[in-house]
């Protein structure tokens, strides 16, 4: 499997100089600046207070927002976006919501607007490592079903790529931080199971001469375009 950087997939696969654009579930904001510095106008949506105000904690790199909203009602007129991403979020919206998260998606797409989408698929060595935190198994494979049927929204497929993105953890203390972020209930999860954890992370990790560990991820990114 060719390694790639999720980054780097995004910019190869899309252009974004004027569009406007919709990252829905934007976490801390690292795409939404990536793409705001790649000439787009974006909106990222966050449902998550601690992510959001993360988000809005950095400095304003080329004039990009943050909103509090869920994917399964956007708060958006229709055609008000040239592209829609989905970026390792797709799977977070509840397993009931998610064909509607695709259809609100669609529904704020202009004719011919794209639908990216990136999911982690649920194998190797970093989905090895968080399964005893969160077995997400079952809502990455519901959420790839709905994307299956992307002709019941209205789009087309265009592109599958499936690659592996090795994740870049600087300390087991950094992962555990990334994972409570979004989750402060996972804070218990990381108490019980510390030693159990800390084992996994050398284990299925591989340090390199940078300093830090690098998880293999094997990762799917769909390319869908709105029918005209």
């Amino acid at each position: 499997m060719e390694v790639k950087r999720n980054g780097d997939v995004l910019k190869a696969t899309l252009s974004f100089a004027g569009k406007h654009v919709l990252d829905i579930g934007a976490g801390e904001g690292h795409l939404t600046r990536l793409m705001a510095k790649q000439g787009a106008t974006v909106t990222g949506l966050e449902c998550s207070p601690r992510q959001l105000k993360k988000a809005m904690s950095y400095d304003v790199v080329a004039g990009e927002r943050f909103i509090d909203a869920v994917a399964q009602s956007l708060p958006f007129e229709d055609e008000s976006f040239d592209i829609v991403v989905f970026f390792n979020s797709l799977h977070h919206v509840p397993i009931e919501d998610q064909y509607l998260a695709i259809t609100e998606a669609t529904r704020v797409l202009v004719s011919n607007g794209m639908l990216y989408i990136s999911e982690p698929i649920a194998e190797g060595p970093h989905f090895e490592l968080l399964k005893p935190i969160d077995d997400e198994t079952l809502v990455r494979q519901k959420a790839y079903d709905v994307i299956k049927r992307y002709e019941e929204f209205g789009l087309k497929w265009v592109e599958e790529d499936i690659y592996n993105h090795p994740v870049r953890r600087e300390s087991f203390e950094e992962l555990r931080e990334k994972l409570i972020g979004p989750n402060p209930e996972r804070e218990k999860i990381f108490a019980n199971q510390d030693k159990s954890l800390r084992d996994a992370f050398d284990r299925l990790g591989t340090k390199k001469s940078d300093g830090f560990t690098y998880f293999d991820q094997p990762t799917r990114m769909n390319l869908l375009q709105k029918i005209g």
